[in-house]
């Protein structure tokens, strides 16, 4: 018994030497890390129970079930989920056929490599921006004058409550669909060539090379991008504050939950500002579905490794 004891505590002072340098390199990232988020977080939480900020009066559940009679947030829970299926069918699919596309090509592949990943490198609200212009109401807007140029007429694009949502998507969709598309191409160049020949060689097609193959084999990568998409489409913020100018055009048809929580604390909504309360209120039930996404996420790719592995 004293041997094992002896053992351990050797095993024991090996693995703490080890670790030791490790632990120590980590203390200030993690103290900043709990500072600036988990502390704000907990308060953010704590403040969705009382009245205001200066915590003096405890009101329970009363902020979470005004928000749920709100019918402004109503619409952007409503936007939000519109945010997330407009982003798989364009955002999603979007880079997967630029991946394929690139992976397909013989010649000035870095070119192309390149041109995909300038976007990502402007500034999110710079890119914003510009698309604020693109679709601008007024004749002399670049996408009137596309329009124009083909005897169109022009048309009020951002002011159109039925479209704004889309043209928003893709805005986001140009901005990360080329790095995504990098992250498709380095997992096809994964995929064994062998099967690309032999499938070349029986004939297939580009499209059916790419239903046959590699959709299967990367199952489990789609799945992973689709999930982390769905995540940050639930956190869309200064997209629609920028081009759907705060929420806007009309009934709140751009409005998404992160931008309400925005709204509530510093905007004017129902001609009352500084309501940080709901924020914080609306913020933690944001939180929460972003939870249950990822538990339903974690579910679903055990079950895909469970069927893999056998």
């Amino acid at each position: 018994m004293e041997r094992i004891k002896s053992k351990r505590k050797k095993n024991f002072k090996s693995v703490l030497k080890r670790n030791l340098l490790g632990w120590l390199f980590m203390i200030v990232p993690l103290a900043l890390f709990a500072f600036f988020v988990w502390v704000p977080m907990g308060k953010n939480i704590v403040l969705s129970f009382f009245s205001d900020y200066t915590y003096t009066e405890f009101v329970g559940v009363k902020n979470y079930a005004d928000i749920m009679r709100d019918e402004a947030f109503l619409k952007a829970l409503f936007n939000t989920f519109k945010y997330i299926i407009w982003s798989l069918v364009i955002g999603f699919i979007v880079p997967i056929l630029l991946g394929f596309l690139l992976s397909e090509t013989v010649h000035a592949k870095g070119v192309f490599r390149v041109l995909l990943y300038l976007p990502g490198m402007i500034s999110g609200i710079a890119v914003v921006f510009l698309f604020k212009n693109i679709y601008g109401d007024e004749s002399y807007s670049i996408l009137n004058i596309i329009v124009s140029a083909f005897g169109g007429t022009p048309h009020t694009w951002k002011s159109n409550p039925d479209i704004i949502i889309p043209l928003i998507v893709l805005a986001m969709t140009w901005k990360g669909a080329g790095s995504t598309a990098l992250i498709y191409l380095n997992s096809f160049q994964n995929i064994d060539n062998s099967m690309y020949e032999a499938s070349r060689i029986d004939g297939a097609s580009p499209w059916q090379r790419f239903w046959k193959i590699t959709v299967p084999v990367m199952r489990a990568t789609l799945i992973l991008l689709m999930i982390l998409q769905i995540i940050s489409v639930f956190q869309v913020f200064y997209e629609p504050l920028v081009i759907g100018n705060w929420g806007g055009p009309e009934g709140n048809a751009s409005m998404s939950l992160m931008l309400l929580s925005y709204t509530f604390a510093f905007g004017k909504l129902h001609g009352e500002s500084l309501q940080f309360a709901k924020s914080a209120a609306t913020s933690v039930v944001l939180a929460v579905i972003i939870i249950v996404v990822t538990i339903i996420f974690n579910v679903v790719q055990k079950a895909i490794d469970k069927r893999g592995r056998r």
